[in-house]
């Protein structure tokens, strides 16, 4: 079971994106995200009680079931921004 605190941020909200290797399904690929976005997913993960790996398959399956599917990166993205409770 995970436990922890929230996820101290890595670096500036404007710095570069930052690749890194993940296996979903049995594949590995790369995916290129800003560290405030890598911050967030893992936040989520820990949120969810699930590995990082485990939340970016779920979020990869509902991105292919989208019609277009956009690619990985804005998938995480869209699918990180949508968790946010926006303010009226």
């Amino acid at each position: 079971m995970r436990q922890g605190g929230p996820v101290e941020p890595s670096g500036p909200p404007f710095a570069p994106p930052v690749k890194r290797s993940v296996t979903i399904a049995g594949h590995q690929t790369a995916i290129s995200l800003e560290p405030i976005f890598w911050d967030a997913l893992r936040q989520a993960a820990l949120d969810e009680n699930v590995p990082i790996n485990a939340l970016i398959a779920r979020i990869d399956v509902a991105r292919l079931a989208a019609d277009p599917a956009p690619n990985l990166a804005s998938a995480i993205r869209c699918w990180l921004f949508d968790r946010i409770p926006l303010r009226q």
